[in-house]
């Protein structure tokens, strides 16, 4: 089948290589343009895009979607599918009334649960205990289409965004190569979602990983997995900018001290939640390198009772 795959990070990888690898004729990667990465601000090409090349795709990368050229440029593929997989902007009608079969989205979540530009840490914050791949029939109400097909996926202690998001990853790329012949055949109808049982999530901003010390201690140890590698967490050491990680939780603690409260301090550091105690491995000042919480203790005479915003 003729296909036309949108993706960009490297979620969409392993979709993009399986389709190749299945034998379908990927015929254009649409993807974002190249943007600045790093320090010195290096134009650099979006996972997608260097797949892409590597593979022997052209690629295609609009500034925008809703243009008559890049209409044109799509259309001239004559796809049966479009291909999406987080691709980062939303598609507009005319792209989706385009293919000869249908266009299909991989997206990271049990749907109609988390809908939206965050599903995979979206789960982590809410604490759930799965979440799954969900192969949908796109239409213009973001996330909101029939689902073709769901596989589900338990989200262990130990996950945070990276390692559930590689698992997702080559989850999707199976269950897209699996569905796609079914789909072309007719064999395989998609199911409308149950709008009524839809939870929505937002992008996810660099102030989000500012910790809130009146949360309670699992939810930042939640928050922790949901924000790594980005934006991660951090706080206030006076004016002092300290980003933390390693993080775990402990119940109980001091609960009549004021949240944010150093309860210890050496050689392991935790600090009073609004209930529990965060326990911080890591701790890294802006401008300087990480330390243990046993070094950074020592060296910036980190003492019990200080309280931290």
């Amino acid at each position: 089948m003729r296909i036309v795959f949108f993706g960009s990070p490297a979620f969409a990888v392993p979709s993009l290589t399986a389709l190749v690898e299945a034998g379908h004729d990927v015929t254009l990667a649409v993807t974002q343009p190249a943007k600045p990465a790093g320090r010195k601000a290096v134009l650099t090409d979006p996972p997608v895009a260097l797949c892409a090349q590597r593979l022997g795709i052209p690629v295609f990368q609009p500034v925008k979607l809703r243009t008559e050229e890049a209409l044109a440029r799509i259309r001239q593929e004559h796809p049966d599918f479009l291909a999406v997989a987080a691709y980062g902007k939303i598609l507009p009608q005319f792209l989706l009334d385009l293919p000869s079969v249908a266009p299909v989205n991989v997206h990271g979540s049990l749907l109609p649960r988390w809908r939206g530009a965050s599903p995979i840490q979206a789960s982590l914050l809410a604490g759930d205990e799965e979440t799954g791949i969900s192969i949908m029939r796109m239409v213009a109400e973001m996330d909101a289409g029939p689902v073709y097909a769901i596989e589900r996926l338990p989200i262990l202690d130990a996950d945070d965004t990276p390692s559930l998001t590689e698992k997702l990853a080559a989850l999707g790329a199976g269950l897209l190569v699996e569905t796609l012949p079914l789909i072309a055949s007719g064999a395989l109808a998609p199911v409308p979602q149950n709008a009524g049982h839809a939870t929505f999530c937002p992008k996810i901003e660099r102030e989000d990983g500012r910790i809130d010390w009146t949360l309670p201690a699992r939810k930042l140890w939640l928050r922790s997995r949901a924000f790594s590698p980005w934006p991660g967490l951090f706080c206030y050491r006076g004016s002092d900018r300290v980003k933390v990680s390693g993080i775990s939780f402990a119940e109980g603690g001091a609960e009549d001290r004021e949240p944010g409260t150093v309860v210890t301090a050496g050689p392991a550091l935790a600090i009073q939640t609004a209930r529990g105690l965060l326990c911080v491995g890591k701790l890294q000042r802006d401008g300087r390198k990480e330390l243990s919480a046993r070094e950074f203790v020592r060296g910036e005479r980190v003492q019990e009772g200080e309280v931290w915003q």
